[in-house]
């Protein structure tokens, strides 16, 4: 049987008489990606089988196996999809603010926390947590990935030092600095527990103006002060 990448993204066109060859079809793929996300958001990657994720994609088991080998690849691929889509949704907010330092940080940290303290984040990378050591590689590309939220910050800071309206030495440090500080600890509280429900929207807008106000106090460019 053939499978297909993890995060595949091309697809080769349909044939004559628009259909698709086995496994190849985007839209049936995403079918089992959504059945395969609601089963392991419900029952985790221990507990679910592959006879779930038909019953719940409406898909026959052939048809599953043509697209994904195993739990573990379709498991992968669920993962990647899901933070591929957030990185995507992040760094196009941030490329709307690329006159207005403030603004862009503001929107990366609201939607920063919106996203990581959620149940159906928390619940994920629970899940990941749990198969650590079954599947390392699989961590490592949901926390750092190719693209991930700390090199779309590098690359926003990035653009606003070339600007001339911020003044950083090291960006990677300064990157891994605002997500220190917007996080706010929300995030370490509900993975472990300690907090049981997101944070309200007044308390986030807090601590993401505070930790813009430390940022901006430590690497923002005054008017009068050359870049």
């Amino acid at each position: 049987m053939t499978s297909k990448p993890e995060n595949a993204a091309v697809f080769s066109p349909p044939a004559p008489g628009g259909r698709w060859a086995a496994g190849e079809d985007p839209a049936k793929r995403q079918q089992i990606l959504n059945g395969a996300k609601r089963v392991f958001m419900k029952m985790g990657f221990d507990a679910a089988s592959m006879n779930d994720v038909t019953r719940e994609a409406g898909v026959s088991k052939g048809t599953l196996y043509v697209y994904f080998t195993n739990k573990e690849e379709l498991f992968s691929a669920m993962i990647e999809t899901e933070r591929a889509a957030f990185v995507a949704s992040v760094r196009t907010a941030l490329a709307e603010h690329d006159d207005d330092v403030e603004a862009g940080l503001y929107e990366f940290g609201m939607s920063f926390i919106t996203h990581t303290t959620g149940d159906k984040v928390i619940n994920a990378m629970r899940t990941v947590l749990g198969v650590r050591e079954r599947m390392p590689i699989l961590c490592q590309r949901f926390f750092k990935g190719p693209e991930n939220l700390r090199t779309i910050m590098h690359d926003f800071l990035e653009r606003h030092v070339l600007a001339g309206r911020l003044k950083i030495d090291d960006i990677d440090l300064a990157a891994g600095q605002f997500l220190d500080l917007a996080s706010g600890s929300f995030f370490k509280y509900r993975l472990f527990g300690s907090m049981e429900r997101p944070p309200s929207r007044e308390e986030m807008e807090r601590v993401i103006r505070g930790a813009i106000h430390v940022f901006m106090a430590a690497y923002g460019v005054r008017q009068s002060e050359p870049a």
